[in-house]
């Protein structure tokens, strides 16, 4: 999803903005539409992804991606786009759903397909999602992050598996290796906001073992697919970085302690920290010459 163009042809725009032979200027003549002074007060940032909270109209908070041309507005939650198709959530929703319905009328889903149509909006849907954990990670919104990124997984999995079209089947793949990554890089940092490092280091090496499948599925089964996966590069940048801030286990302390009082010739502080290690492990530490 590094590249929106990947998830779909061409925008869809939604039956509320589509009056053929209209202008917009048949729209109230006193509300005044020009966004230009918002654009002045927040100016474009080229090679950054500038995000920020505003309260909307409805009082809910909104999400906000300055862009060079203009700016994006998202719902923090549901469809970014604020709408409901069919009365659900989703497009995703909506379509599993009718799987549920299909299965339920027929005992099985074989036989339930969607059609090129189909998962070309369900991969512009996806777009939407993929802004909205872009300006959230840049937020530090981590459960978001969380959330968005599973529920794109999610509409791969969907689409891999009930695409009539094998091209469809496969269009979202490409990307799911950075999705993984997003998922992970906010996992990781959600557990280390929270003081817990290893967990955030479990986090980052279950990633990159996820990014690593996904890459021996997608044809890739070299030995040494990290060192051509930029995702598996990031994670592997983050895991050396957390690594490094990981507080030092008492008994790896002691033992340091110990080297350098022997080293010293610091015999009788050597075997008392002898002593702890030895209360500490269980195991006696024999002295060392």
């Amino acid at each position: 999803m590094s590249n929106t163009s990947g998830w779909s042809s061409g925008n869809v725009p939604s039956p509320q903005t589509v009056v053929a032979g209209r202008s917009t200027r048949a729209y109230n003549v006193d509300v005044n539409l020009d966004i230009g002074n918002i654009l002045r007060d927040w100016p474009y940032e080229p090679d950054k992804i500038s995000a920020r909270l505003i309260q909307g109209a409805d009082g809910q908070e909104k999400i906000q991606v300055r862009l060079d041309l203009g700016l994006l507005q998202m719902e923090t939650t549901g469809r970014p786009d604020g709408t409901r198709p069919f009365g659900v959530d989703s497009l995703l929703d909506y379509y599993e759903r009718r799987l549920q319905q299909y299965r339920a009328e027929y005992g099985t889903d074989e036989g339930f397909e969607l059609d090129e149509s189909e998962c070309e909006l369900l991969r512009a849907e996806g777009v939407m999602y993929y802004h909205r954990y872009l300006a959230e990670f840049v937020l530090e919104h981590f459960d978001a992050v969380m959330r968005d990124t599973r529920r794109n997984l999610r509409l791969m999995d969907f689409c891999g598996a009930y695409a009539k079209e094998e091209s469809d089947r496969q269009a979202l793949e490409q990307y799911r290796s950075y999705v993984l990554m997003m998922y992970t890089r906010a996992r990781a940092l959600r557990a280390f906001r929270e003081n817990r490092p290893r967990a955030a280091l479990a986090a980052i090496r279950r990633g990159i073992a996820q990014i690593r499948e996904a890459r021996r599925k997608m044809g890739d089964l070299s030995d040494d697919m990290h060192a051509h996966s930029g995702e598996i590069e990031i994670l592997r940048a983050m895991e050396k970085e957390l690594a490094r801030q990981l507080p030092v286990a008492p008994e790896d302390q002691l033992r340091a302690e110990l080297s350098r009082a022997v080293k010293e010739e610091r015999y009788e502080d050597a075997a008392s920290i002898r002593d702890k290690l030895r209360e500490l492990t269980g195991e006696a530490i024999p002295p060392r010459d």
